[in-house]
Formats: structure tokens, C-alpha cells, sequence
């Protein structure tokens, strides 16, 4: 009999301050949502429950940061599998949306592949993954972050019972009859603020089942950036070509930064309200390739060696930017190849099921709003003071402080990859002040 295609998996997240947006549809043809807990595991925990979910192996902190961690090393890893194009130069990704889409696929699957999904999961690191991402994830939906999930199923495909139970307690992902790409748009649409309103432009024929996540956060910067400021800049694309930019000027902003020396690049932290922040990672150098320094982060570090905020000119691109990708080249490349062509999708039917692909769509607006609107000044600070300038391609972050989980990743080599580049003169290699500005200098 030949195997049958479930559907896709997608996510939207959206920060105002920083908006972002993310989705998988499209391309699935067997994908589940999430593994089935073990005899004993509790279910559907909140978060004052998280200490005893792992029947008090690990307090509830270590449980969050070691979902976190594995959520940013599948990011990281999505990230180093993924390349930029000319069409597409920023790369973009909720590692959050990704890790709940597989987690789903993963409760589904039995033997080898419930062990790869797993595995690339990184929830082997604990023995109660399923029950403790649901109430890290009911954690974050108390905090400004609106997660919606949801299982079409093809009319007359029967899905087992245990699976659709244990989708909806753990992940809430309620069932829905699969009837058009209308329907699935307008639920996607309403469940990312508007954010994202196409997310598929067709059915696959053969599809039986559509697992989708959706997910939307608006943050408010704990220091807002004036409108007033902001000015056409440079930014620089590489040494010999650049692009304006709108960039946003903080006169004299709160911002921790410092120099890694192994990475030969700064490390900057945007605090959001609600211990919500963006990092920001630019090489020293321009010649630098930021995918490869994201390839070496080590997220826990970075907090570590964060010290304490000084005030200094900051200024930061305007960025309103969208990708959209299938993810089944750079999936198989990670080494999830069979989940499209043999998985073992048993816990759902025990018709032979397939995926067919996974579309991922993102989008993320980082703009001056902020909470702290009345308290922008026109402070003017001088050279001599500290000064943090973002203005060559960056990696960045926008992360859960409290467990270190990363809700989006992206490498942003062009800011505005709508306006023209212009070309310098290569054979002018005199500094000026037109190169890129990047220095922190001591008080």
C-alpha cells in the first residue's frame, strides 16, 4: 500500500518591538505533533508544577534552561543547514515553532524514528521531554506569548484516539476537518495577528493530515528608542558594498556589551519588558562570516559574560523582514531524511504515512516602540563616551531570558533587501568615515 501524506507543520511569532512570525505548512505528508509520554509522566503541568514533572530529578530551573538548550542547539543547527541566496540574504527561524512542529511529529512516531526526532531534539537530556515543554510552553503564554495549535485531519482519515488525546492535553492542538487553503489561511491569519495571511497557496493531493502551530509575541523594549532620532544610514553589506538603512538612535541607552575574543566579535543584549531580550552578535570584522560564528554560539555563555548595563549612544537597523522556506533539503542534510520517505508513524494510523515537507515561515519587525515611550530624551552624547553601532551583517536572538530559549534566530546580512546596493570603490581602501562604525570605547 502506498504510504500517504500527512501535511505540515508551521508557526508565527510577532514582537512589537521586535515582531517575528513563523510558519510550516505545506509539505507535510505525515506529520504528527509530539511523542507519548511515559508510563507515569505527569500530564499537562503548569509552571509552578515544572519542579516535580521529572518526578523531582530536576528543579524547575534546570528543566527550563535544558529545554531552552536544545531548543537553540536545533536552531543553530537549522541555521548552519540553511543558505542565504541573492533573493533571500537574511535567514530567519523560530526554533520554538520548529521544536513544538517536530516534538508533535515526534509523539506519533515509534522505534527508530521516535529515536531521531528525539535525538535532534536533544530531549534525550530529559526523561520527561514531552510534559515538560508543554508547561514551559503554558509558562510562556502567561507572559506575552500567544500560542495557538491545531491537527486538520482529511475527511474520512481516522487518526488514532491516544494520539489526538495526548496533541490536545499536551500541546493543545485541537482538531479540525482539512477543507481548503482558504479555511487554514484565515486560522493562520487570526492566530498570528494578521501577520501572516498566505501561508499556503495549495493542497498537496495525497495529504491526510496538517499539523500546525502558530505563534505570536509582541515585546516592548524596557528602553524605547525615539522616533525622532531615527535617520537614513549606511549599512554595510560587505566592504565594498552597502545599503541604506532606516537606523534607530538611543543618545544614551542602557545596554550590556562586550568583546568576545574568541569569536572576534561584540556581544550586545536589548532588554525587552517581561525578561524577554535581544542579542545581538556582530564580528569585529567585516570579513568575518556571521553564519559561521552563529555555528560556535554558546547561548549560556553569552548570559554569563554579559556584565552590567552602561549608558551609551546605541544605534540599531529598522528591520520589517520575511522568509519563507521548505526545510526538507536542509532536514535531510541534518540527518532527518527518512522522516520523507519511511518514518514510522505508528501512533497515528497504521496506514503507512510520509512527509511530504515542511514549509517554515517567519517574519520579524524590530521598529522604536517601546514601554517606556514618555521617557525618550534628546540627550546628546559625544564620541569620547561609549558607542555601539550596528551596521554589518549581525546574528541575532530573541530569547526567553528566564529559560534561555531562543523564540527566534536569523542572520541579517541586508537589513533592506529591497533598496538598491551600491557598489564602493574597491580599490580604495583608505578609512573614512563612512566605513562601518563599530567600538566600544571605556568611560
Amino acid at each position: 500500500m502506498p504510504s500517504k501524506p500527512i501535511s505540515d507543520l508551521k508557526g508565527t511569532l510577532d514582537p512589537t518591538i521586535t515582531e517575528a512570525h513563523t510558519a510550516t505548512p505545506d509539505g507535510l505528508e505525515a506529520d504528527p505533533s509530539a511523542t507519548v509520554p511515559s508510563p507515569g509522566q505527569k500530564e499537562g503541568s503548569s509552571e509552578e508544577d515544572l519542579d516535580s514533572v521529572c518526578d523531582g530529578e530536576m528543579s524547575s530551573q534546570q528543566i527550563k534552561r535544558t529545554i531552552g538548550n536544545g531548543i537553540m542547539k536545533l536552531g543553530l543547527w537549522f541555521l548552519e543547514n540553511l543558505k542565504p541566496t541573492p533573493e533571500k540574504p537574511n535567514l530567519i527561524i523560530s526554533p520554538l515553532s520548529l521544536s513544538v512542529a517536530l516534538s508533535q511529529l515526534a509523539l506519533g512516531a515509534t522505534n527508530e524514528t521516535e529515536e531521531l526526532l528525539l535525538h535532534h531534539l536533544h530531549a534525550d537530556a530529559l526523561p520527561c521531554y514531552h510534559t515538560a515543554l508543554s508547561s514551559l510552553l503554558r509558562s510562556f503564554q502567561k507572559r506575552s506569548l500567544s500560542l495557538a495549535s491545531r491537527i486538520y485531519l482529511q475527511s474520512g482519515f481516522k487518526a488514532k484516539q491516544e494520539f489526538m488525546e495526548d496533541s490536545q492535553k499536551l500541546y493543545d492542538s485541537e482538531p479540525a476537518t482539512l477543507t481548503d487553503v482558504k479555511e487554514i489561511n484565515e486560522w493562520v491569519k487570526k492566530a498570528t495577528k494578521g501577520h501572516i495571511s498566505e501561508f499556503l497557496s495549495s493542497l498537496p493531493p495525497s495529504t491526510v493530515m496538517m499539523l500546525i502551530n502558530a505563534m505570536h509575541y509582541k515585546g516592548e523594549w524596557l528602553t524605547r528608542f525615539d522616533p525622532q532620532f531615527t535617520s537614513t544610514e549606511l549599512f554595510y553589506i560587505d566592504e565594498n558594498h552597502f545599503v541604506n538603512v532606516d537606523m534607530m538612535l538611543g543618545p544614551k541607552y542602557p545596554l550590556s556589551v562586550f568583546p568576545h575574543r574568541e569569536l572576534d566579535a561584540q556581544v550586545a543584549r536589548f532588554p525587552f519588558k517581561g525578561d524577554r531580550s535581544l542579542l545581538v552578535v556582530m564580528p569585529t570584522s567585516g570579513h568575518v562570516n556571521v553564519s559561521a560564528i552563529a555555528a560556535k554560539l554558546n547561548i549560556s555563555d553569552l548570559y554569563i559574560r554579559l556584565p552590567r548595563e552602561r549608558n551609551m549612544q546605541v544605534k540599531l537597523p529598522k528591520l520589517k523582514l520575511d522568509f519563507n522556506q521548505e526545510l526538507q533539503e536542509a532536514m535531510t542534510s541534518m540527518g532527518l531524511g527518512m522522516l520523507f520517505s519511511h518514518p514510522k508513524l505508528d501512533r497515528i494510523s497504521e496506514s503507512p504515512l510520509f512527509v511530504s515537507g515542511v514549509q517554515h515561515m517567519s517574519s520579524i519587525e524590530i521598529n522604536e516602540e517601546g514601554a517606556e515611550a514618555a521617557a525618550a530624551t534628546s540627550v546628546v552624547i559625544s564620541r569620547s563616551n561609549p558607542s555601539f553601532t550596528v551596521n554589518q551583517p549581525f546574528f541575532f536572538a530573541l530569547m526567553d531570558d528566564l529559560s534561555q530559549t531562543p523564540f527566534f534566530l536569523g542572520v541579517i546580512s541586508n537589513p533592506n533587501p529591497g533598496a538598491s546596493i551600491v557598489v564602493t570603490n574597491p580599490g580604495n581602501s583608505d578609512k573614512t568615515d563612512d566605513k562601518p562604525f563599530f567600538e566600544v570605547h571605556p568611560k
